[in-house]
Parts: structure tokens; sequence; C-alpha cells
């Protein structure tokens, strides 16, 4: 689920450790068809980290999802649900980034 394609992914975060992929995607089904589930794991232990890309089947079903499921409680746990951003939406544009400061000059120190 790397791009956004047409607003059908769904960041879905604070997700209990003990959920499933059937957990959401029972919660899920009820605003439309999903048509896939990525739930991230960490990179060095494997373990489920909490978090997860819901794909629903169009744009109206996506946004039923998230106005509707947002705060949801799944597995004893309240979840956030937003819509997904691409990499480049996350990543800062260079030319716009601050630039750098001059180090400010100190005054000379007298030595007596």
């Amino acid at each position: 689920m790397k791009k956004n394609l047409k607003g059908k992914d769904i960041y879905v975060a604070d997700i209990s450790f003990d959920a499933t992929e059937d957990d959401l995607r029972k919660l899920f089904s009820v605003c439309g068809t999903v048509q896939s589930i990525n739930m991230l794991t960490d990179v060095k232990s494997g373990n489920f980290n909490g978090r997860a890309f819901v794909r629903m089947a169009n744009a109206t079903q996506t946004k039923d999802a998230i106005v509707s499921l947002d705060g949801a409680r799944l597995v004893n746990r309240c979840i956030k649900v937003s819509e997904a951003r691409s990499k480049e939406e996350l990543a800062p544009e260079p030319e716009v980034m601050k630039e750098k400061k001059k180090p400010r000059e100190r005054p000379k120190r007298r030595r007596y």
C-alpha cells in the first residue's frame, strides 16, 4: 500500500496489541468492502506495533469509515482513524526548509 489511490487508504493507530486482522476487517466492513489490511510490525522484533493501513473499495466508503470509526472501541481500546498520507506529503520540501543562520559574532575580549 505505498500509494494512496484516490483516497481509498485509511491509517489506523492505537490498536490493541491483542487485535487481529479479522477484528479490523469485521469493524471496517460495517462501512463497506475492505479490499486489504496491512498491519505494521516492528522491524527488529517482528511484533505488531499497534498501527495498520486499511484499503476500502471506494472513496465514499473511506470517508464514511473515517467519520464513523474514529474513536471507536476495538478490543478494549479506542482507535484513531484518519486518511493515509503519501510519502510525498510527509517529507518536507528541500527548498522551503529554513535557511541556516550564521553564527552570531562575539565581541572581542579585552585582555588586561
